[in-house]
């Protein structure tokens, strides 16, 4: 029997003599269930004898249909925690537009330039207050007489720092929360891990061209147009002097 059913002859002899503890745990029910089957013992005969084993009772034979329907909502639970997981991790377009290292509209001359902003088309709502509370839902429209809508968000995490009349804010950036705020006047942004942050002003996408790790200061009039000095042209070339007693 022992050789049959693949067992060591000292578990045949401790099932017969009822020492369990030398056993496996949990496997005294399925042991027996086997030498019951090969000596065509119906358990069911002996109830109470199978009731004094120790170890759980066997569970009943699961149902097929309800675990097919199991295995439907789990499908449809591991999906939806997929879709949650891309929304929080996976940049939108405009975070990844952001990212591009781009500086475009770059002219000539030591005047500063102003980088024009596409004019807003959505009415204005009217308000009482200066500013709004931090934090809280805005409306889409890039501008309002509450201000200009300044949105930034980050791959990483980022310090930032806004300054403005009557307004002097910081926070850390983090990944999918994104800060959304109001701004009356001229003011100025200060991100200190500039290549991991995405900004818009009034509706615009600001390409602000910095790397991870660098600063990048950028301000901005009561437009929202990003004022930033120009490159100054570079002199010239001159031609070499020539010594005439050499060229004799």
């Amino acid at each position: 029997m022992a050789r049959d059913l693949n067992l060591q002859e000292s578990v045949l002899r401790s099932l017969e003599a009822d020492v369990y503890e030398q056993l496996p745990t949990g496997g005294e029910r399925p042991l027996v269930r086997q030498v019951a089957e090969r000596l065509e013992v119906d358990l069911a005969e002996h109830q109470a004898a199978w009731e004094s084993l120790p170890g759980s009772m066997a569970e009943d034979s699961p149902d097929p249909k309800q675990e097919r329907l199991e295995r439907i909502v789990m499908g449809v639970l591991a999906a939806g925690s997929i879709g949650l997981l891309a929304w929080l991790v996976v940049p939108g377009p405009n975070l990844k537009r952001g990212a591009v290292n781009e500086n475009k509209g770059q002219h000539s001359g030591t005047h500063p330039v102003l980088q024009p902003v596409a004019e807003a088309h959505a009415p204005l709502r009217g308000t009482n207050r200066d500013y709004p509370v931090l934090g809280e839902v805005l409306p889409e429209a890039p501008r309002t007489d509450e201000g200009l809508l300044v949105a930034l968000r980050a791959q990483d995490a980022s310090p930032v720092h806004i300054v403005a009349d009557g307004l002097d804010e910081k926070r850390m950036l983090q990944v999918s929360e994104p800060w959304l705020l109001r701004v009356k006047g001229a003011f100025t942004i200060i991100l200190d891990n500039a290549g991991v942050v995405s900004l818009e002003v009034a509706g615009r996408v600001v390409r602000h061209g910095q790397s991870v790790g660098e600063t990048w200061v950028g301000r901005f009039n009561a437009e929202g147009q990003w004022i930033h000095p120009k490159t100054p042209e570079e002199p010239p070339p001159t031609a070499p002097e020539v010594d005439p007693e050499a060229s004799q």
